[in-house]
């Protein structure tokens, strides 16, 4: 499977991972299984930073080596931006960009979003 981890999901499996449910864990450290990660992730992860909602530790070059090691980097495209834009959803922008990331390259979101997890135009696993 090629998962597609939210922001909070990557964050809690570098950080927390007690908070990522049992089948969730099962799946994102099955050899078989790719692990994928948008950099509207990391942005994100860095604007929680300087709001401090979350401390991420070192330089952002070396948290960013260590929290993106053994992941494939989704790309940001013309088309994943298009799509984005035309998701009935939120607005929240990451969690747009994020959803058609998943959309578009046919990837398995992992999520514990509620909102992300109701969207029929994307595949997803619930942290559980």
């Amino acid at each position: 499977m090629r998962l597609l981890l939210d922001t909070h999901i990557w964050l809690w499996l570098i950080s927390d991972p007690a908070k990522i449910g049992k089948n969730a864990l099962r799946e994102l450290t099955a050899l078989q299984n790719e692990i994928w990660i948008s950099p509207i992730s990391t942005w994100e992860a860095w604007t929680l930073q300087s709001k401090g909602r979350v401390r991420l530790s070192g330089q952002p070059e070396e948290w960013l080596a260590r929290a993106t090691r053994s992941t494939r980097i989704a790309p940001l495209t013309h088309e994943i931006a298009a799509a984005a834009a035309m998701l009935s959803m939120h607005r929240d922008p990451a969690d747009r960009f994020i959803a058609a990331t998943a959309q578009v390259l046919g990837l398995t979101l992992v999520t514990a979003d509620e909102k992300l997890l109701g969207l029929s135009s994307i595949q997803s696993l619930a942290n559980r």
